[in-house]
């Protein structure tokens, strides 16, 4: 009977691990930085635990964000020149693909002496499915969420404030992280150009020095700002959905607003180069172009009295 005992609890035991082999738990960020004192804006009803689990893709994602917080990770200290990126991961409104679109790029920022924030920003709310990494996104129409307890929120809404929050923040803590708060750029794939483009379009407190963009956004309604800050533009030419034809517009619109601007077309990738190996010099080109515009540069030394 003891054998059958133990028996039994380790099957009960190895199920258990096996059901929730799903369930990701990252290292650690070097600090952690609320957006807001309280609870943001808005999400006042919203009372779901945030999940990070690997999607049946593959791609490791971060769901039901209800607390926005900008991720630290310290530059290479050998490197360290001053400058950071805000990194705001794609996922569809519904995710944040935290690894692949967030820390996979940290990473590599953080190698070049940059500082690295990944912003985790709000999402729709997605019913889960116990013992699983299956979800259902809540409903929605024309921008507008139309069940559950975000019924009647527009999700574009509370991605751009907590973009726009981000920047805010972190200009405001820039000496905390040896940042200069004039080099803060911010860096959205796919549905993390709203809230990129979000602070472009804000006032000048709010707006980041320069933005890239990498198979996104979607297309702008407003007039490009006579000061808006540079902007880096990435997609793939086999992207189907908007990356390439969305990024051509907009480099056009900066082109013509006379702002600086740089775009790369990548013959494969697809949308938001999930695809392994497509894509893997895109933050390449990204810190050449920060080079050419000074942001690579360490800060000159005090001059001696």
């Amino acid at each position: 009977m003891r054998f059958s005992c133990l028996a039994l609890i380790f099957c009960c035991g190895a199920a258990a691990a096996l059901a929730q082999s799903w369930v990701v738990h990252l290292p650690p960020p070097d600090r952690e930085l609320p957006l807001y004192a309280g609870v943001a804006p808005g999400s006042e009803k919203w009372d779901w635990e945030e999940r990070t689990v690997t999607r049946p893709d593959g791609h490791v994602a971060t769901q039901n964000v209800v607390r926005p917080v900008l991720q630290y990770f310290a530059p290479n200290p050998a490197k360290a020149n001053g400058t950071a990126v805000i990194i705001a991961p794609g996922g569809g409104h519904t995710n944040l693909v935290i690894v692949h679109d967030g820390r996979r790029l940290a990473e590599q920022l953080q190698a070049k002496g940059i500082a690295a924030f990944i912003l985790k920003y709000r999402t729709i709310h997605v019913g889960v499915v116990a013992d699983s990494s299956m979800y259902y996104p809540e409903k929605r129409e024309n921008g507008v969420i139309t069940t559950g307890a975000q019924q009647g929120q527009k999700y574009a809404d509370f991605e751009s404030d907590d973009g726009r929050q981000a920047v805010r923040v972190l200009r405001a803590h820039a000496a905390e992280f040896k940042v200069d708060p004039k080099r803060i750029g911010f860096l959205g794939s796919s549905a993390g150009g709203i809230p990129v483009m979000a602070a472009v379009f804000a006032p000048a407190e709010v707006r980041p020095d320069f933005a890239a963009l990498i198979s996104g956004p979607y297309g702008i309604d407003q007039p490009v700002p006579a000061d808006a800050p540079p902007l880096f533009l990435a997609a793939a030419a086999s992207d189907d959905d908007w990356g390439a034809n969305d990024s051509l517009k907009l480099f056009n619109a900066w082109r013509a607003a006379k702002r600086p601007t740089e775009i790369h077309i990548f013959q494969v990738g697809g949308h938001g180069f999930l695809k392994p190996g497509a894509g893997d010099h895109v933050i390449d080109r990204l810190c050449d172009w920060m080079a050419d515009n000074g942001w690579m540069a360490k800060p000159a030394a005090p001059a001696a009295k």
